[in-house]
């Protein structure tokens, strides 16, 4: 069989399981806040220096997993041979934009939004980071891929924005730093940059998932080694037990695992979706500060939680809607 006919096997992920996939990835992203915070309290780790453990320890876990795919692929997978024919069939120089492209974006995009909140508070650098981003992409994805969000799609994302506004803002307002929030518009720039990249190297298929995210978080360990040097890159705490397992726990759930499932999942989904399904991200912290964390919950919080989730649910009926076939001319004969 010729590698043309064996391209068709690897047939994108239907709609339904990206969503799936995408709203998983923004509620575990969620939990890493929470574990962050956690990891603040117990040592005097850095917001940089986390960041280079949550690449490391992701980057040594896909390996590890993209290790045992090979090993079980090697038994006579089919799955795995379309895998690999699919990955020697794109092109050397699309492969190194995607790789080099997701990885600095990735880099840019923590970071940047570490630094933004360390520099003007977790409640300005999360709105203006998550909502700038569905702003850049929508704008993105217009002027290089064509998409457009329709009447329904901008209600949408209005709704969304608004009630991320309320529930980070309701319970009160920050203090506004001018470098804080040039901070967080370049992580939304990041975050715009790695989805729209996502989605339009995806419409041909995409490729390997995994191993894209395994080469981001290559570069991004490498990227952030430096900086987390400079800041100190081991904890000192009385309780490092508690600290590496809130690492490997940020490193696992949050980092490979949901990394891996949302650029399998952006690659199929609009971009505009996308970045609306991952302001999911705020919600579920916001449920885990009440629940686990002991804050008060607001009427701001339920709000805002409520506005985000008929925004998500409204943008998911509507990437899953079928489109209509048009019906073929007919001969004049």
């Amino acid at each position: 069989m010729s590698a043309q006919a064996a391209v068709p096997v690897q047939i994108p992920l239907p709609v339904g399981r990206s969503l799936l996939y995408l709203v998983f990835a923004g509620v575990a992203w969620g939990t890493a806040g929470a574990a962050a915070s956690l990891v603040f309290r117990l040592s005097d780790l850095g917001p940089l220096s986390l960041s280079f453990w949550r690449c490391a320890g992701g980057l040594v876990l896909l390996l590890a997993a993209l290790a045992l795919r090979a090993r079980r692929g090697s038994v006579g997978h089919a799955a795995h041979a379309a895998r690999a024919a699919h990955a020697a069939a794109e092109p050397r120089r699309r492969r190194l934009v995607r790789i080099l492209g997701t990885g600095i974006g990735l880099t840019v995009f923590q970071s940047a939004y570490f630094a933004a909140v360390q520099s003007t508070g977790l409640a300005v650098g999360t709105v203006v980071t998550l909502g700038a981003g569905p702003v850049l992409i929508a704008v993105g994805a217009r002027l290089t891929m064509g998409e457009r969000l329709g009447r329904g799609g901008i209600v949408a994302v209005t709704g969304a924005l608004a009630g991320l506004a309320v529930l980070v803002l309701g319970g009160g307002g920050g203090t506004v730093r001018p470098v804080g929030v040039a901070l967080a518009l370049l992580s939304a720039a990041g975050y715009a940059a790695i989805t729209l990249l996502t989605r339009w190297l995806g419409r041909d298929g995409g490729g390997d998932s995994m191993a894209t995210t395994a080469w981001a978080f290559g570069i991004g360990a490498v990227g952030l080694l430096p900086m987390a040097l400079a800041e100190g890159l081991l904890p000192h705490t009385d309780e490092l037990g508690h600290v590496v397992w809130l690492l490997a726990y940020v490193a696992a759930v949050p980092t490979a695992l949901a990394y891996a499932l949302y650029f399998a999942g952006a690659a199929v989904v609009r971009a505009a979706t996308v970045s609306v399904i991952m302001l999911l991200e705020p919600v579920s912290a916001a449920l885990i500060a009440v629940t686990l964390l002991d804050e008060r919950l607001t009427a701001a919080t339920v709000v805002g939680t409520l506005l985000l989730l008929a925004a998500v649910a409204g943008l998911a009926v509507a990437e899953t809607r079928p489109t209509r076939p048009t019906k073929p001319a007919r001969s004049a004969a």
